[in-house]
């Protein structure tokens, strides 16, 4: 498994933390924060897959 599937998988899920923080505390800076972290970790996923799959793994 690629390196940047693990940072990918790590930064969506912190950012699920920093959305779920920020709509508890009506933070909806850090709301936003957390979405794009999500979709930055998805896109950083998505490269290391298709890394691995250039690869053949």
């Amino acid at each position: 498994m690629d390196k940047d599937r693990i940072a990918g998988a790590a930064k969506t899920v912190g950012g699920k933390v920093k959305e779920a923080v920020g709509k508890v505390t009506g933070d909806q800076k850090l709301q936003a924060e957390g979405k794009a972290d999500q979709v930055a970790g998805k896109v950083q996923n998505a490269y290391g897959g298709a890394k691995d799959a250039l690869k053949g793994k």
